[in-house]
């Protein structure tokens, strides 16, 4: 099986690209992400890396403003992710320039799905090791949109979904958690993102970067006083579900 994987052009007997198998595995060891669309709202959150204490905070980042409305979060090889928002960007510049519209968020994420089946088809090249969350709003629209792109370069629109280390874990919690009241409000979207996260990180690491994203008006990176605070009460809940259990 293994003179299968020497090519990205060539399939197994059994029909796979080994290739683009590997991709994904890449993008299993990265770090969790997590995107939640509320009712008028999205929230992306992802885990991020403790960075060595001389090293610069502000360049460990696990997601990227691709526009002024649409937001993108990955689990991956950061170098991958850091090509593939550059032509992303530069997309949504040209499509404003030439269409003088912003982009809608099914079309970026079809550009991206689309680059990525590019990279499993060609010599010379190898697939992108990395799994995108994109969410955000239309122009004209709204209604918000949650989509995930795989290296493979297919990509679907979600509800609530996971990506990276642990996402099944993630994602059967978010079956079980994700309800019409649970996503109502702004507040509820969050710290249902964040619990879904907690399910993979461990207490000693919780270090996670959250981004808000409504219509028509300016994406917020929440700051970490925020998500300590929204991270407490989870606690605080837990505790209290605990002694219930107990009693």
């Amino acid at each position: 099986m293994s003179s299968y994987d020497r090519a990205i052009t060539v399939f197994s007997p059994d029909g796979q690209l080994l290739q683009v198998q590997y991709a994904q595995e890449a993008v299993r060891k990265g770090s969790a992400v997590v995107g939640v669309r509320g009712a008028n709202c999205i929230v992306l959150a992802a885990e991020k890396k403790s960075v060595p204490r001389l090293q610069e905070e502000r360049t460990e980042k696990k997601m990227a403003i691709l526009d002024e409305h649409v937001v993108m979060a990955f689990a991956g090889l950061r170098a991958d992710a850091r090509v593939l928002i550059t032509r992303a960007q530069i997309e949504c510049q040209s499509h404003r320039l030439t269409v003088e519209d912003p982009v809608t968020v099914e079309y970026i994420t079809r550009y991206i799905a689309g680059m990525k089946q590019q990279y499993t088809q060609s010599n010379g090249r190898r697939p992108f090791g990395i799994s995108c969350l994109v969410g955000g709003f239309d122009h004209h629209d709204a209604t918000p949109h949650l989509y995930q792109t795989e290296p493979s370069g297919i990509y679907y629109e979600w509800k609530a979904s996971a990506t990276g280390r642990c996402d099944k874990t993630v994602r059967e919690f978010l079956e079980q958690n994700y309800k019409p009241e649970a996503v109502a409000s702004e507040e509820g979207t969050i710290k249902l993102a964040i619990r879904a996260l907690l399910e993979v990180v461990q207490s000693g690491q919780r270090n996670l970067e959250v981004a808000l994203i409504k219509y028509r008006q300016p994406i917020t990176i929440l700051k970490h006083e925020d998500i300590n605070n929204v991270v407490v009460g989870i606690d605080k809940e837990k505790e209290e579900a605990d002694k219930n259990k107990n009693k």
